[in-house]
């Protein structure tokens, strides 16, 4: 799963969720960092990032939004394509360079997403996946400056691609690079608006249900172990997202149909294709309640990249 699902998935359970956090007893060895880290990138997101990705879906047409999506999602492919060689995963990293061949090739340099058209796995492995495939399976909540939830091995993974970006090998000028970085950093926020707009009474303290939520979440991914076992260890995490091939899947039971065509409309923007419109499935959170919805003048920016 890639990280744009993975945070997507995070803030659809995060909101159907709102008691469910407390019974958790996640220890957090760097909460003193996080907290600090998390209200510098709310004020960041709050003053800087929402306005200019409201602005930026204001101006922009629809589709070219999504041949935006699809072009940066082309390069996450290829960042996919290297981590599975790593993992040794032959199959899989195959599959990405087909997509990437494919996309580039007939969509216009990835401005058209022709491999979900045909229906071709979509894997979005990241370097943090990679690691954990050699046995760093546990890993500390870790906030990244800017970009949010993380892991302490998962940032490292980010952080490798962050200082040898895939841009830097199609973009010569520096120019050119710190504004395909900036542009991907605003469209990333965008696709995003949606569903962080209705975060704000979603929890007295954000910061937990957000680590909670997430930690358990990565940790199911990788097959972690630093949150205790409980009752719902079965949980599809791929369901509480519409797949990246374009798969129907199921919404958590507590939000309301209008929420699940948003949610479709978000993976949407996020993976470049037609939105799905899915039906509720029964869920152990069914009697949960939707949080009203709020303003977005609290909102992070989360690490989708």
């Amino acid at each position: 799963m890639s990280k744009k699902r993975l945070l997507s998935a995070t803030l659809l359970l995060f909101l159907s969720q709102v008691g469910w956090a407390e019974e958790q007893s996640y220890k957090d060895p760097y909460e003193g960092y996080n907290r600090v880290m998390f209200n510098i990138n709310d004020h960041l997101d709050r003053y800087i990032m929402t306005p200019v990705a409201r602005g930026y879906r204001k101006v922009t047409p629809s589709p070219v939004r999504t041949g935006v999506n699809n072009f940066f999602n082309n390069l996450r492919d290829v960042v996919s394509f290297g981590s599975n060689l790593l993992r040794l995963d032959i199959e899989k990293a195959s599959t990405d360079f087909v997509r990437v061949g494919i996309n580039t090739t007939f969509g216009l340099g990835g401005l058209l997403n022709i491999a979900d058209a045909g229906q071709i796995q979509n894997n979005k492995n990241t370097l943090g996946d990679t690691f954990a495939s050699w046995g760093w399976k546990n890993s500390n909540y870790f906030v990244y400056p800017i970009f949010g939830p993380s892991t302490v091995r998962d940032s490292i993974g980010s952080t490798i691609t962050d200082v040898f970006p895939i841009e830097d090998a199609i973009f010569k000028d520096k120019t050119v690079r710190w504004s395909v970085a900036g542009l991907n950093g605003i469209a990333t926020r965008e696709a995003l608006l949606d569903v962080t707009d209705s975060l704000n009474d979603a929890a007295l303290d954000r910061y937990t249900y957000m680590r909670d939520v997430y930690m358990k979440l990565r940790n199911k991914q990788v097959g972690g172990t630093l949150f205790p076992d409980d009752d719902d260890d079965d949980d599809d995490i791929d369901s509480l997202v519409a797949p990246d091939n374009n798969n129907t899947s199921a919404q958590p039971a507590s939000v309301p149909t209008v929420k699940s065509e948003r949610a479709a409309e978000i993976n949407s923007a996020l993976i470049g294709s037609t939105p799905v419109t899915t039906e509720p499935a029964p869920t152990k959170f069914a009697d949960t309640t939707l949080p009203t919805e709020a303003a977005s003048a609290n909102q992070s920016y989360w690490n989708v990249y």
